[in-house]
């Protein structure tokens, strides 16, 4: 019996730290997590989230089929900061890169 491919799930993630309070906040939307911040920290990354889906849609495209340029500019339109992951260092073959190939 085959699998089915599994499908990568492309997600806004938005962290909140500058709660005071001890209240857990945590919002899960269409194409978005959030966890943590201040009443008005958390407020404000759920209407970024909102204006970006909204903007996405009048697009007529998914989170997952945007190219980096369309991400960052819908992101700017927003309003909404985006962190620049790094990029990994070649470090050679990866540990378990052997055994894939040898799986083909």
């Amino acid at each position: 019996m085959k699998t089915p491919e599994k499908q990568n799930k492309v997600l806004l993630l938005g962290l909140g730290l500058d709660n005071q309070d001890g209240h857990v906040r945590v919002t899960r939307g269409e194409n978005f997590r959030l966890f943590g911040g201040s009443h008005d920290t958390h407020k404000t990354m759920q209407e970024k989230c909102i204006k970006f889906n909204e903007k996405l849609t009048g697009r007529g495209k998914k989170l997952e089929d945007l190219e980096p340029n369309e991400f960052l500019d819908l992101a700017a339109e927003c309003q909404m900061p985006v962190l620049d992951a790094p990029k990994p260092k070649d470090r050679g073959p990866r540990r378990d890169e052997g055994r894939r190939e040898a799986q083909k």
